[in-house]
This record gives C-alpha cells, structure tokens and sequence, in this order.
C-alpha cells in the first residue's frame, strides 16, 4: 500500500514540474493567462501530494505503536485492558 501511495505522489509532482515547466517554456509564447492558470494549479498539486503521500491506511495500526514511554504506554494499555507490552 506504501508503494502506491509513493507512486501517486511521484506522478502528481511529475505534472507538477510539466505544469510549470510547460506554462513558461511553451505556453506563455502564445497565451500568458494560460500559462498563468497553469502555474496556478501546479502551485495546488505539491500540498495535496503531500497528503496523500503522508495519509495513513485501515491497515495501519498507528495508535498500537509504542510511545517510547514505559508509564504512558502502561497507562494506555490499561485503558485498552491489554496486557502489559514488554520492550
């Protein structure tokens, strides 16, 4: 699932740069609105890649992981009624 979500972002940041490289390469020699709108939604796709790279999956079970303190993850595992977790 990992390696998907990589891919998507590496796509979304390839038309990134196409966008951009596109828009002042080519596109504003006829139209400089268009290249304009061009820059404009490459400037959009770089957050949104982000996202959905960092997004997190059903199959991944963040809020088991160890917090790296003995006391708060003994209190939590109380909390869950799990036994005590051994390092």
């Amino acid at each position: 699932m990992y390696a998907r979500r990589r891919h998507v972002y590496f796509w979304m940041m390839g038309a990134c740069l196409a966008l951009f490289v596109g828009a002042w390469a080519v596109v504003r020699l006829f139209s400089m609105p268009v290249a304009i709108g061009m820059c404009v939604v490459a400037m959009i796709i770089p957050p949104v890649a982000a996202m959905i790279a960092n997004r997190r999956g059903p199959e991944d079970r963040w809020w088991d992981d160890p917090s790296g303190d003995p006391q708060s993850d003994e209190w939590w595992d109380e909390l869950d009624g799990k036994k005590r977790r051994e390092p």
